[in-house]
């Protein structure tokens, strides 16, 4: 069964359930909210429209239209590639030209384009059976369920929200779809109705709500079923601290990536809070360590190749397998944990230093809102560890101090030897750091 098939399902079984809803009364733009039935009806009509056997790029927006129009492509035989929203005209136009000139494989659904920051933005093909699979993942892995109300706040042409609408139709529960965070009345307005809820974030989005609205935040325990992150490492300073503000929450850490799926998750308010865990692996997929230290992935949630570029492809994927640029590891009971991504390890003086380590200590200093761990040039060691800070207001940037906290928690060689304070941190637009900005 694709996708379709089972909202064809969904809108048999249960026609008069909500299916989505789309914005907020505190917004800007009126609600909108469809049944399983009228979603499927609006689907079947769009489908009409476009034709069968072609790439079919389009702006990426927040509403039902988005949902609509996603799912109409793959219902008209036709492989659906999300772009984002800001996307400029001229690149929008060389983007469908370029595509017009590729071929896929057949079965192939959607095409991804991944952030681009690790590198030039590439696009990713997913398969229908790609898509099943990693909804069966999550559902397995994290408990979807029939009577859950899913709140999507991140940008939908990414696998990290995009992938949530996955298991809420094989389910066949609900979406609440908003127009990210920026309006915070209206994204805990979404949770104010009795029910089962369950979100998704980046890690730099659970630190603003940590820093600014702890408070509200913990006044949806009894609601929230659980919280899933992804995207990029959470600190472990705000594991904890999420633990605190959601004791009855089940917090998950995922393994997930465009190119490989969704592959493991770690519910982190086990009582243990391990760093840097991403859990066990979901029925859908597989990790292995190469003897370099580094992840790879198989099973079924893995993507068909980049679209256009076999040479590409054939660096990444090959023997049914994904080779990933992070570090890992698999500990005695199983369970994957992450070191850093290969390219981001710092060499300093033959010692490899993974700053994501640094900036898991650093911030767990009372003081700190925000850093990042970068090299920079040593006239003597060739590379030296940097720390660029974010204080919280009222906090007091002292060098020495921080340098202490480090240094009694690391080894002596991962301790940053430069430091500065600086009013914010370069991140993507999905809320990455944004390392390539300081090299």
């Amino acid at each position: 069964m694709t996708l379709e098939d089972y909202l064809a399902q969904d809108a048999q079984l249960y026609p008069d359930k909500t299916a989505v809803i789309c914005g907020s009364p505190l917004g800007d733009e009126p609600v909108e909210t469809l049944t399983w039935a009228q979603l499927w009806e609006k689907v079947q009509q769009r489908a009409k429209d476009f034709p069968s056997g072609k790439v079919i790029p389009f702006r990426s927006s927040q509403t039902t239209d988005f949902l609509i129009t996603y799912l109409a492509i793959h219902l008209a035989g036709s492989v659906a590639t999300p772009l984002e929203k800001a996307t400029p005209e001229n690149l929008f136009e060389e983007i469908s030209a370029r595509l017009s000139a590729c071929s896929f494989p057949e079965g192939t659904a959607d095409v991804l384009y991944t952030t681009g920051t690790t590198g030039k933005s590439k696009g990713v093909m997913i398969s229908h059976r790609t898509i099943v699979a990693d909804a069966e993942n999550l559902i397995a892995g994290q408990g979807f369920s029939h009577d859950l109300v899913f709140v999507i706040h991140g940008p939908l042409n990414h696998i990290g929200s995009l992938s949530k609408i996955y298991p809420i139709i094989l389910q066949g529960g609900t979406l609440h779809i908003l127009d990210g965070l920026r309006n915070a009345e209206a994204f805990f307005e979404a949770f104010k109705a009795e029910g089962k809820y369950a979100t998704f974030f980046v890690p730099a989005n659970i630190r603003f709500l940590l820093s600014f609205d702890a408070q509200r935040f913990a006044a949806l325990a009894d609601r929230l079923d659980f919280v899933e992150s992804g995207g990029a490492p959470l600190s472990h300073a705000d594991m904890l601290q999420l633990c605190e503000v959601l004791p009855h929450t089940r917090l998950y850490n995922t393994y997930a990536s465009t190119e490989t799926g969704i592959i493991a998750t770690y519910d982190y308010n086990d009582g243990r809070c391990l760093a840097g865990c991403l859990g066990h692996t979901m029925p859908h997929s597989r990790v292995l360590i190469t003897p370099e230290g580094l992840i790879s992935c198989q099973g079924d949630t893995l993507m068909s190749g980049y679209i256009g570029d076999p040479e590409l492809t054939a660096t990444v994927l090959h023997d049914n397998t994904v080779y990933m640029s992070d570090y890992g590891s698999i500990d005695e009971e199983g369970m994957l944990h992450i070191g850093g991504r290969e390219s981001d390890v710092i060499n300093v003086g033959g010692y490899k230093v993974a700053p994501t380590e640094v900036e898991d200590v650093a911030m767990s200093i009372k003081g700190v809102q925000d850093c990042i761990c970068i090299s920079t040039e040593h006239r003597i060691m060739g590379k030296a560890v940097k720390l660029l800070v974010v204080m919280k207001d009222g906090a007091v940037f002292d060098k020495k101090a921080i340098a202490r906290y480090i240094a009694a928690r690391l080894e002596s060689y991962k301790v940053p030897q430069l430091y500065e304070q600086v009013a914010s941190i370069a991140r993507t637009y999905n809320g990455k750091l944004d390392r390539k900005h300081y090299q």
